[in-house]
């Protein structure tokens, strides 16, 4: 019996009602106490071997006869528009097999301030202006300097405060503000700002698009198959049946793969014309260009609170630099949620810069949010000589604010205590006065969604041999979601996870959600345990049949059916021996979220750090992290999200930040040399723990999601550190070395 309901679901910080169409009875998630034999320990990646070997085919890799090779001309102006374009030259050099501009490819309305794919108004140094294909990349690079193109320079903005136009913002309130900050006893007022972050992929975008006839296949490095194979029907006037998308591994997309691409489209516009497929990779100045970034952030924070510490009022107000051509992510989310406040108001502006388009960048937001929330709730409790993480406890809410609802789970209470046992957060000490070397400690909180929903679809084969194959439309973007659903799967068969295979990163695969938002496994995952339940029913069904008993006498163990007795019975002698090439098909679908309780992800970290007077240089001596995101599937995957997501964090709080020229709006940085991101030696050692805590409320498997939450509070957590090593305020990242000088 199919139904279709409404259900919300919350992705990046905004809450989005749909409606779903749900099939058959859903299942009991597993208790808290669960005796689980393979959900819940550590298990290696199912395909590590062919990652490290070189076996794992990525975009890059794809080779295919005949195929051809994309490069794009770029604007080398933050704001001009286009007068002429003369490509003869770059025609005439051997090998060039095609130039798109943008007289010769059809009107394909792009969005985002955008009027089209390819258009004559350029709005930051990268735009593109043309796509030259050629039979090797060297000579489509080196055509693309025959093509003579003439610009007209119009005026351009870099900084998000001159742009300011008249807009539209995301306003929230609740209660009343101005009797919140009335009844406080101290007031406090402070302004932050956070730069424009850049993504680094360790696999830069690209395609490859091959033609079929009007069958249009794609290799593409994204993170939302399903989304890519709609955008390009869309773009190309061709039903979905007509396009297949495929990625089957992956290097990093950290939110900046969730979407189309331009270069997608211009391959496939340019293999359909050339009759042959197309790849079109991006190259590292290209991906610090126009692939996206984290936007920059400009917030004016304002805080009320009673002696005691309780907070009154709440007001924020932020702009965010989202370049040329993108969208304001949710940055008051932590503002809004973190604590209890009944008086509060966020005003969030999206301001558009002559700079490349910022795009999602793991828990996008709320990483700037966190910044400021927690660097002026700690500056807050020094001036209340409050212990900051009293004065957290005492701001402790059960309840989501915003929509009324108590928490699905809630560990973050837990997280306070271990962090801080982990730290020695009771017995720090201060650095004597006089020495060159400070040493100071801090912390902050982590709140963010997590929680995935519908729709998303798996199947599960069973074989005549007794092994199985899981199928779904999902993305691993090398986070090992291959090897959760496998877990999951080899769990509610009572196989053994060598049994299992997982096929995903295809859209002839069953639908799944863009892997983004920490929702892949919370939404596929339940998936796949119903798609496995359901072959495992149908396997005793047909079992007790061959048997002659009943199904609820049989029970399936590390592969075998255990009959009446104590019998084992191998998969294999049942099914191949006496039903040949019968294969079982189960399938499943996620269910609706809770209606009466917010689902979110929580956590807390605490840093060490030594700032060096003489010098500036902070270093970060430690870091601990403790998190609550449900039940753990497999604590190797999530070590490895938590340390990567620190990692971010870490660069985020002391080394990265795209350098633009003010006086011609180039980017100076657009490479791994200039722009610094950590590297072994600067990250400290970091210790991080689970509060393995099934949220039996969030779905039949109780987990929810771990990629996004770890880098949250990370660089609150050092500059709060490095606040209490010298007793200054700084307001601004990265935190640099000119800065601690100046004090």
């Amino acid at each position: 019996m199919k139904r279709v309901i409404k259900t919300q679901t919350e992705f990046e910080g905004r809450i989005y009602e749909e409606h779903v169409v749900i099939e058959g009875q859903g299942l009991e998630a597993w208790p808290q106490d669960a005796s689980l034999k393979i959900v819940g320990q550590p298990q290696p990646r199912i395909d590590g071997a062919a990652r490290v070997t070189g076996q794992a085919h990525y975009t890059y890799d794809i080779r295919l006869p005949g195929m051809l090779y994309g490069a794009i001309l770029r604007s080398p102006h933050a704001h001009a528009r286009l007068l002429a374009i003369n490509t003869e030259r770059a025609r005439a050099l051997p090998g060039v097999q095609l130039i798109l501009t943008h007289e010769n490819i059809p009107e394909i309305p792009w969005g985002n301030g955008q009027t089209r794919l390819l258009d004559t108004t350029l709005c930051y140094a990268g735009d593109e202006v043309a796509c030259v294909v050629a039979r090797d990349p060297d000579i489509a690079r080196d055509a693309l300097e025959l093509i003579e193109v003439e610009y007209q320079q119009l005026p351009w903005v870099l900084d998000p405060l001159a742009a300011l136009e008249p807009g539209e913002p995301q306003v929230y309130q609740r209660g009343d503000l101005e009797a919140g900050f009335k009844a406080a006893d101290i007031v406090l007022e402070r302004s932050f700002r956070t730069q424009t972050a850049l993504h680094n992929c360790l696999e830069t975008h690209g395609s490859v698009a091959y033609w079929e006839g009007d069958q249009l296949t794609v290799w593409d490095s994204t993170q939302h198959i399903f989304g890519v194979r709609q955008g390009l029907a869309a773009a190309l006037g061709l039903s979905l049946n007509k396009v297949r998308v495929i990625k089957k591994y992956m290097g990093g997309g950290f939110g900046s793969k969730n979407r189309l691409g331009k270069y997608t489209v211009l391959a496939a516009l340019a293999a359909r014309r050339l009759g042959r497929p197309v790849q079109l990779m991006l190259s590292r100045k290209e991906e610090n260009l126009a692939a996206g970034n984290r936007h920059a952030t400009v917030q004016r924070l304002k805080l009320g609170a009673k002696r005691d510490g309780s907070l009154t009022a709440i007001s924020l107000k932020a702009w965010a630099a989202v370049g040329a051509y993108g969208f304001a992510m949710a940055v008051g989310g932590p503002v809004r949620q973190l604590y209890r406040c009944a008086n509060l108001r966020t005003e969030e502006y999206g301001v558009r810069t002559n700079t490349g388009p910022n795009s999602a960048f793991r828990a996008p937001g709320y990483v700037e949010g966190a910044f400021a929330l927690e660097s002026a709730l700690d500056e807050l409790a020094h001036e209340l000589n409050i212990d900051p993480l009293e004065l957290r406890l005492k701001n402790y809410t059960e309840r989501d604010q915003i929509m009324d609802k108590p928490y699905s789970s809630k560990g973050l209470g837990q997280a306070y205590r271990r962090g801080a046992e982990l730290i020695g957060w009771r017995k720090r000490g201060h650095t004597p006065a006089g020495a060159k070397l400070r040493r100071g400690f801090g912390m902050a909180s982590q709140i963010w969604g997590g929680g995935g929903g519908p729709p998303a679809h798996a199947l599960c084969k069973l074989n005549p041999d007794g092994t199985a194959l899981v199928i779904s439309g999902t993305q691993d973007l090398g986070t090992g979601t291959k090897t959760v659903l496998a877990q999951i799967a080899a769990e509610e068969l009572g196989f053994p996870l060598e049994a299992i295979s997982v096929e995903i990163g295809d859209t002839r695969g069953p639908y799944a959600p863009l892997s983004a938002g920490s929702m892949t496994v919370s939404s596929v995952g339940p998936a796949v345990r119903m798609a496995a339940h359901d072959a495992r029913q149908q396997l005793l069904e047909v079992a007790a049949q061959l048997l002659e008993t009943r199904p609820a006498e049989l029970s399936i163990a590390e592969g075998y059916l255990i009959a009446p007795g104590g019998r084992r019975v191998a998969l294999k002698e049942l099914l191949a021996d006496k039903l040949g090439q019968f294969i079982i098909i189960g399938r499943g679908a996620r269910g609706p979220n809770p209606e009466d309780r917010r689902v979110n992800t929580f956590g807390a970290q605490f840093a060490e750090v030594e700032v060096d007077l003489d010098t500036g240089a902070v270093r970060v001596l430690r870091l601990v992290a403790v998190h609550e995101s449900g039940r753990v599937i497999n604590p190797l995957t999530i070590g490895s999200q938590i340390e990567g997501g620190i990692i971010q964090g870490l660069g985020f709080a002391l080394l990265e930040g795209r350098v633009v020229d003010r006086n011609r709006g180039i980017v100076l940085n657009a490479n791994l040399e200039d722009y610094k991101i950590p590297t072994m030696l600067d990250v400290p050692p970091i210790n991080h723990e689970m509060i393995d805590l099934a949220d039996t409320y969030a779905n039949n498997l109780g987990a929810k999601g771990i990629g996004e939450p770890a880098i949250i509070p990370t660089a609150a957590a050092i500059a709060n550190a490095v606040y209490d090593a010298i007793g200054v305020r700084l307001t601004e990242l990265p935190l640099r070395r000119a800065a601690i000088l100046q004090l």
